[in-house]
């Protein structure tokens, strides 16, 4: 059931990933969570949305995020670039609204390599770079006892294979948990909370 998920989960350090899709910023949390050290967040100057620490309080201590604009995405990936080679965060979190060019990417992985951190880029869905090491697609599930219910895949797996599993936050434990095959049939007895 859960094979394989704890050899993806959380991402390889020392190197840059992707994630896309409607949950990946549940992904990019969750995964901040699980580290240890600080979290740089870095996006685009010109969105109008910004993160809000009542949302992933749950997922990561809000004493741990810092906060970042650049201008545009040459220069959210140029600070993140310096941030990953320096090794003073355990995790860069990129938003992109554009794809990444190889050179980029292959830049963002050197960095990440160098400082042994871990690089993620938020990326529009057919954004991705060839330099990633790996790309995951994120979409919550509908499940009415259960808000967190939600469906990673990984799309792209530079040193493995492709896989998909359902997962859920847990709160309490502040981290990830597969859900297993029996549990997503319906009539299926839940065990008491």
């Amino acid at each position: 059931m859960t094979s394989g998920f704890s050899d993806s989960f959380p991402l390889r350090k020392g190197r840059t990933h992707e994630v896309c899709g409607p949950a990946a910023t549940a992904f990019a949390f969750a995964l901040g969570g699980r580290l240890d050290g600080p979290v740089l967040w870095i996006c685009e100057g010109w969105r109008g949305a910004q993160i809000n620490p009542a949302g992933f309080g749950a997922y990561l201590d809000p004493h741990r995020l810092l906060l970042a604009r650049a201008g545009h995405q040459r220069e959210v990936l140029a600070v993140a670039e310096e941030v990953l080679r320096s090794g003073a965060v355990a995790l860069a979190v990129m938003e992109i609204s554009e794809p990444v060019s190889l050179t980029a990417g292959r830049r963002l992985q050197l960095a990440a390599e160098a400082g042994k951190s871990t690089g993620l880029c938020l990326v529009p869905e057919g954004a991705g770079s060839n330099a990633a090491e790996t790309r995951w697609r994120c979409a919550s599930v509908f499940d009415a006892t259960d808000s967190t219910l939600q469906r990673w895949e990984i799309i792209k797996n530079k040193s493995g294979t492709l896989c998909a599993w359902n997962v859920k936050w847990d709160a309490e434990a502040r981290r990830v948990s597969v859900v297993s095959k029996a549990a997503e049939r319906s009539g299926v007895a839940r065990a008491p909370v």
